[in-house]
């Protein structure tokens, strides 16, 4: 009973005082090492065989696993990228890699990307995830955009990003587009007259870098629709794994999966007249 009741005070205390938001730096050498693991991984996204995740897969398991996909099950799965059978260490950081693949029945290449570069009303389509979003400039197909992230699990965390998307035409039936982000910042006290921007890199340190990697292939009477999603976060502090550790490692996972599924009903609903 007396170690329940200390639970329950350590349980107060952080909850009621949270960790300073400046508790974590983002170091350089944390920033470089991740910069590494892009490249890496890029080079590897680039040099596949087939265009979307399963299509390396051999058969049946391909085939299988696209068809659990058309019948409405998102295919999530963590990603490890490694140097020549390497593994890359990021010191003082975590890297996040998941990709994910959902398919929307009867929609066209040309609604998936509409939808996607519509950054003015992500706001709407991706909330709670996204609290915030606007257009702030487009070069044909390149375009700058803010968008707000809220994040909660045990914790909340609100982060303001500016990002650059490209995206490609890779032939009649396919594109891809590259979202890479450009600048980071967590926002204390949002919503209220004391909210502020920290800091880039000099915060709780939840999210440090985001890039995201999509690819839309038009087959099978619908829209494949696949992200690849790379995360720098900072490394969990020694005895708060408890508090912090499940925000860490579950929130990019289950944020990648509400995006998809997102993503999947709003292509397949018909648009409100």
């Amino acid at each position: 009973m007396k170690h329940y009741r200390i639970g329950l005070a350590l349980t107060a205390l952080v909850l009621f005082h949270p960790i300073p938001a400046a508790a974590a730096e983002l170091k350089t050498q944390t920033a470089q090492a991740f910069e590494q693991y892009v490249r890496v991984a890029e080079a590897q996204m680039s040099s596949r065989r087939g265009f979307l995740w399963p299509d390396d897969f051999r058969e049946p398991e391909r085939e299988h696993a696209l068809a659990s996909v058309r019948a409405g099950e998102p295919f999530i799965s963590r990603v490890e990228t490694r140097d020549n059978g390497q593994s890359l260490h990021v010191p003082n950081g975590l890297v996040h890699h998941w990709v994910g693949l959902v398919f929307a029945p009867g929609a066209t290449l040309e609604q998936s990307l509409r939808l996607m570069q519509d950054y003015d009303h992500h706001a709407g389509l991706f909330r709670p995830a996204v609290t915030r979003s606007k257009l702030l400039a487009r070069d044909n197909d390149v375009f700058r955009v803010h968008l707000r992230f809220f994040m909660k699990k045990v914790i909340t965390v609100v982060v303001d990003t500016e990002n650059e998307a490209r995206f490609t035409r890779v032939a009649p039936d396919r594109a891809s587009s590259r979202i890479r982000s450009l600048h980071v910042n967590e926002v204390e006290d949002p919503g209220t007259p004391r909210e502020r921007t920290m800091p880039e890199g000099n915060d709780g340190g939840y999210l440090w870098r985001l890039n995201t990697y999509w690819r839309f292939l038009e087959r099978d009477g619908g829209t494949y629709v696949q992200c690849e999603s790379i995360t720098l976060t900072r490394s969990i502090p020694f005895g708060l794994h408890w508090l912090i550790g499940p925000f860490l490692t579950s929130i990019p996972r289950e944020s990648l999966t509400f995006v998809l599924e997102t993503t999947r009903k709003a292509l397949v609903t018909p648009p409100a007249l």
